[in-house]
């Protein structure tokens, strides 16, 4: 871990590394860019050769599309143990989609008129789930019953396909279970460029969700605009805020657990207690040894893990909403209190017994959060994003002809008499 002792070192020397901004490199957008252009222009023979060429699986048109046949054959090998995680997973994050979503309201402006806004699901969304090192099937279930709980109509999957041309299992029936329409064996960019533009075999969505690699963030970044997308998540990042009560061991694996997510991933530990920060290290170090995936632990855990030593609890705060994590956990007294200062995190877990995997699998808001500082100006995923607002607007003879005077000053201001005669034509 690098230490930053704050009670040393000055905070304004120290925002470059917790101020961060998403700036794709200049390579990386030339090459989402012909990417996208190639989907755009030769729609499915596209996504064959780009499919052959990042996934090495080569998948005829047909192919794309996962078929009736394969979906009942995967739900019927899932495990009943996984169904009932599945399930109990996808119930948890439809209750709180329900109580989030919006609903239409209507009243009266000071004229009389009837002004209010009217909530319409998306009538067709597409959604990116991740598959590459490990099939997120937490990310089905946290997107997808957003959509069904909400009432999309048309629920347009895609993830990568696996070297026997097919889709991970659980992944398959998370799809399923969480109320998917349409699932295809697509990913990077090209299956993002394949639902804002659509093709031969699939055809275009409204608005794109879901996390995903470099290329996946970069092509939603470049197609926003000709669709609408949900936010920029990249690779996983925590934020353990501690004190003397914090169990070391504990707040180690919370660590790691974000970190096997794998390389871009950052982990963080602010303390106000110093010796914390020796006690941790130990333990993630013994921690490593009992884990499997090490390969992708041990590139974060060396370059993109840190620990900073603050002076007291107000500045474990600033340093906190400086960095804006995609996940915080506050071991501290008072966590409550604390979080109320809390202005940028993504989610926020409160107290000892918060690990954050219960949110990333179980516990109801959606996991898909911002990352990279954006948490600055973005929140997390919710159920209001598969909805399309609509406002409404209802004059009578009588509100009208109240408005006429107010009406007749912006038409002169802005040098529209067009707009003020089509108010005064109906008095006439």
């Amino acid at each position: 871990m690098k230490v930053i002792d704050l009670r040393s070192e000055r905070f304004e020397q120290s925002k470059q590394l917790l101020n961060r901004r998403y700036l794709p490199v200049p390579e990386l957008i030339q090459q989402v860019s012909a990417i996208l252009a190639d989907v755009q222009r030769n729609g499915d023979r596209a996504l064959r050769e780009l499919t052959k060429r990042f996934d090495g699986v080569d998948l005829e048109p047909s192919g794309l599309s996962v078929n009736e046949t394969e979906l009942a054959q995967a739900l019927g090998r899932l495990d009943p143990l996984v169904r009932d995680a599945l399930e109990a997973s996808k119930e948890n994050v439809q209750q709180f989609a329900r109580l989030s979503r919006r609903t239409d309201w209507s009243t009266q402006n000071a004229q009389g008129a009837s002004v209010g806004e009217r909530f319409n699901p998306f009538q067709r969304v597409g959604i990116y789930v991740p598959a590459g090192t490990a099939p997120l099937v937490s990310s089905a279930i946290m997107t997808v019953s957003l959509a069904s709980a909400i009432g999309v109509p048309e629920i347009v999957v895609t993830s990568p396909p696996g070297p026997q041309k097919n889709l991970n299992l659980d992944l398959l029936c998370a799809f399923q279970i969480a109320g998917a329409t349409e699932i295809y064996k697509i990913g990077g960019a090209q299956a993002i460029g394949a639902l804002a533009f659509g093709t031969e075999s699939i055809r275009p969505v409204a608005k794109v969700f879901g996390p995903g690699n470099a290329y996946v963030i970069e092509a939603k970044r470049q197609v926003f605009g000709y669709v609408a997308v949900d936010l920029l998540p990249g690779p996983s990042e925590i934020l353990v805020l501690a004190d003397h009560t914090a169990n070391p061991a504990w707040v180690a694996a919370d660590l790691l657990a974000q970190a096997e997510h794998g390389p871009g991933s950052v982990i963080c530990l602010v303390t106000t207690k110093a010796g914390l920060v020796d006690m941790v290290q130990l333990e993630i170090q013994a921690q490593l040894k009992t884990l499997t995936r090490k390969s992708f632990l041990k590139p974060v855990v060396e370059q993109n893990a840190f620990a900073v030593i603050v002076t007291d609890r107000r500045q474990a705060i600033e340093v906190a909403n400086s960095f804006s994590p995609e996940h915080l956990s506050i071991v501290m007294e008072s966590a409550d209190e604390l979080a109320e200062d809390i202005t940028t995190a993504g989610a926020i877990f409160l107290g000892q017994y918060s690990p954050v995997a219960a949110g990333d699998f179980l516990a109801g808001p959606s996991h898909e959060l911002p990352t990279g500082g954006a948490g600055k100006a973005f929140g997390g995923l919710t159920v209001d994003q598969f909805q399309r607002r609509t406002s409404i607007v209802r004059y009578d003879r009588a509100s009208l002809q109240k408005s006429v005077s107010i009406l007749n000053q912006f038409s002169k201001m802005e040098h529209l008499d067009a707009h003020g005669r089509s108010v005064t034509i109906r008095f006439e």
